[in-house]
């Protein structure tokens, strides 16, 4: 995983039953399975922002900007034939505030490190030429708030259903 949270969406049998569709196609289906597509990306990227805030990770904002479309630190591809739709984010600690993750790395052997720096009222500022104050880190486990899960469980709640109602919608205006 990397570090990168990624969703990609494929429906089996979408391409056959889009073929078979092209020869009566007079509504333009595959535009509007587009338009849907990319309508449903921007959903579900509000629904990962909303989960971020309602279980309160832990974020700089740039997790929460980072699920905007556009953003530089988004991962954001679609195609419509084919219906693909690749959403995420390039932050490498978007999968530990989901997941959850130890403070000090349990591979090197040590529980606790010395971190150089001052203490800034509530605010901790690194120097790394700092000689006297520092603050030190004990081995923790953090637990992830699962906002990345929860906003796939709301997903795919209403996912289905918006597509019944695309291709009925579509079906109802072309037969």
């Amino acid at each position: 995983m990397k570090g990168e949270i990624n969703f990609d969406i494929e429906i089996e049998g979408l391409d056959e039953f889009i073929s078979a569709l092209k020869n009566t196609e007079k509504g333009g289906f595959a535009e509007q399975l587009g338009l849907w597509l990319e309508a449903i990306g921007i959903d579900f990227l509000d629904i990962v922002q909303d989960e971020i805030v309602r279980t309160e990770t832990v974020d700089t904002r740039n997790l929460l900007n980072s699920f905007s479309r556009g953003d530089s630190e988004n991962l954001w591809s679609i195609s419509s034939g084919g219906m693909v739709l690749d959403i995420g984010t390039n932050l490498n600690y978007a999968s530990f505030a989901n997941d959850g993750h130890f403070t000090v790395d349990p591979n090197s052997g040590k529980d606790r490190r010395w971190v150089p720096g001052r203490w800034l009222g509530d605010r901790f500022e690194y120097d790394p030429s700092e000689r006297e104050t520092g603050m030190l880190l004990k081995i923790t486990w953090i637990d992830g708030t699962g906002y990345w899960d929860n906003a796939l469980a709301i997903l795919d709640k209403t996912f289905e259903k918006s597509l019944d109602r695309l291709l009925q919608k579509w079906l109802d205006s072309n037969f």
